[in-house]
């Protein structure tokens, strides 16, 4: 099974109330998960990186059961993506931290790559991460 996980981070205020979103679906297109959450107060890159992590985490406590050839993630955060894929250092400490898990779920789960898409091609991990803020008011 291949996997495609589309995730957005939100911040209002930067840092301010903060929330994920992500879609977990097959290759085919099917929908398996999708959550959006509040996550306190968080910095807009915080969000985006805890974004990738609880989709991970809920792959790996739900969906590693059956074999995962491959997981492809697509998300509007340059900076997530080019430091995941390796090509951008980090510097921030608390950015680190959520990496670091990042890249301990990777070992389990296998081949993961991480693309870059506009905002309106995310539109649903967007949503779903916008109206967790709205409804955490």
């Amino acid at each position: 099974m291949n996997l495609v996980i589309n995730t957005d981070g939100a911040s209002r205020g930067n840092p301010g109330p903060a929330s994920i979103g992500f879609i977990i679906k097959t290759d085919s297109g099917v929908i398996l998960h999708q959550e959006g959450k509040a996550i306190g107060e968080a910095t807009n890159n915080v969000a985006e990186y805890t974004a990738v992590f609880k989709a991970l985490e809920y792959v790996k406590k739900y969906l590693s059961k059956k074999p995962i050839n491959g997981i492809s993630f697509f998300l509007d955060s340059m900076l997530v993506v080019e430091q995941l894929s390796g090509r951008y250092k980090i510097k921030n400490n608390h950015l680190k931290s959520i990496f670091d898990q990042v890249k301990s779920l990777e070992l389990e789960l296998g081949k993961i790559t991480y693309t870059h898409v506009p905002r309106e091609q995310n539109f649903i991990a967007d949503r779903l991460a916008n109206k967790a803020l709205d409804d955490a008011k």
